[in-house]
């Protein structure tokens, strides 16, 4: 069931704006949309305030970025200044010394003229260029320009913790995406660079997380890579059903509808209980109620989830090979291990047995399957539902 603007603004006899944030997917939640992570936001709280590094290490949809931003917006010292940046459109190292430098110019500074002096005093060649949005509001972009004939990596990266030292205050730096900066040409130099100059800052600390767990999992974890240690690793598990049901339950409550605990534990169990999309079924179900959420509804909005997300999950399978939908397949049919037995690559068709290495290194480059141990499951709970409906 699909709505139109104007329908939707008076569905179900509510009237429903903009600003009317029942259940919020797709961006980073904040206020009383944001549920539970009390120990996680007490620890990145305490390393915050103690200096000590932290990495965020989830699957996609389990709520890194609102975790984070949730604490920026409870962090009220003032000897303590929370920068927040995301580098997932950084292509290449300079991409990223560029937002890495005008993000925390125009973070610390409290006017834009400022911005000048303090690129003056510690990027010697640096001109910033700021431009000013056409309302005259306070919004306003910083250009370095940083190359490599103008500044060093060194003293860019140093930019911080001279900002922090004049200023007397402790800085953390929060880089979304951080994944990106594997993907870079001679991405280990990079990170040795990185390593080099920030583990030697006494007045800045670091927190590093990303979308893309297999990334962020060999950028930490592996003894062989830079910043293996760096910090407290911090893995964020799935929100447990009884808090779910807590908050579903109350956002219904609050707009006048109703759903049982067992039909919000549905919602959970549906979508395996990652954040984003548990907040995506309850929504859609909340549109399709009037006054008391029944089976079909759920079924309805199962139904436009999977249509909601069908293009990208076309787009994700439309260069697999035989063998590898085949793999999928018997992902969809309960099998997480032993894909190298004759029982196994006969049933599915996977071929021959050297052939299931290939098959499960594509499929974790794709985001589309995870490795634990010797254990492979998929990495989205909609698409296995969407695949199931559809090719099984």
């Amino acid at each position: 069931m699909l709505y139109t603007k104007n329908k939707l603004s008076t569905f179900a006899g509510i009237r429903i704006t903009k600003m009317d944030k029942t259940f919020i997917f797709g961006v980073s939640v904040t206020g009383d949309n944001f549920t539970d992570r009390v120990k996680e936001t007490q620890r990145l709280k305490m390393n915050f305030g103690a200096g000590v590094n932290t990495i965020l290490i989830s699957p996609r949809r389990m709520g890194k970025t609102s975790l984070v931003k949730k604490v920026i917006n409870e962090t009220d010292r003032k000897d303590l200044k929370i920068i927040y940046m995301d580098i997932y459109d950084c292509r290449d190292e300079y991409d990223f010394y560029n937002r890495f430098a005008s993000t925390v110019l125009k973070e610390t500074s409290t006017k834009a003229e400022q911005i000048f002096d303090t690129a003056k005093d510690f990027l010697s060649r640096i001109v910033p260029k700021i431009s000013v949005s056409p309302d005259q509001s306070s919004e306003y972009s910083v250009s370095l320009g940083i190359t490599p004939k103008n500044s060093s990596p060194e003293e860019v990266l140093s930019l911080p913790e001279k900002i922090a030292v004049k200023k007397g205050i402790h800085i953390v730096v929060c880089i979304d995406e951080f994944q990106q900066i594997g993907e870079f040409s001679d991405t280990t130099t990079i990170q040795k660079r990185l390593r080099a100059v920030w583990q030697h800052q006494q007045n800045v600390s670091y927190c590093l997380f990303g979308s893309k767990q297999h990334l962020m999992e060999k950028l930490f974890q592996s003894k062989r890579m830079p910043f293996y240690q760096f910090g407290d690793t911090i893995y964020l598990e799935r929100i447990p059903t009884d808090d779910w049901k807590k908050y579903i339950t109350g956002r219904f409550a609050a707009k006048g509808k109703y759903i049982s605990d067992s039909l919000a534990e549905e919602i959970c169990s549906k979508v395996e209980n990652y954040s984003s999309y548990v907040q995506q079924l309850a929504w859609n179900v909340f549109l399709n109620t009037d006054t008391e959420a029944t089976e079909e509804n759920l079924k309805d909005a199962i139904a436009e989830l999977l249509a909601q997300n069908s293009a990208l999950f076309m787009q994700q399978i439309g260069n697999l090979t035989t063998y590898q939908m085949n793999f999928i397949r018997a992902l969809c049919s309960g099998i997480s291990s032993g894909f190298g037995s004759k029982e196994v690559l006969e049933t599915w068709n996977l071929g021959t047995k050297s052939n299931i290495a290939r098959i499960q290194k594509v499929l974790i480059h794709n985001e589309l399957v995870e490795k634990n141990g010797k254990t492979i499951t998929l990495a989205d709970p909609v698409f296995k539902l969407w695949f199931t409906t559809n090719y099984m």
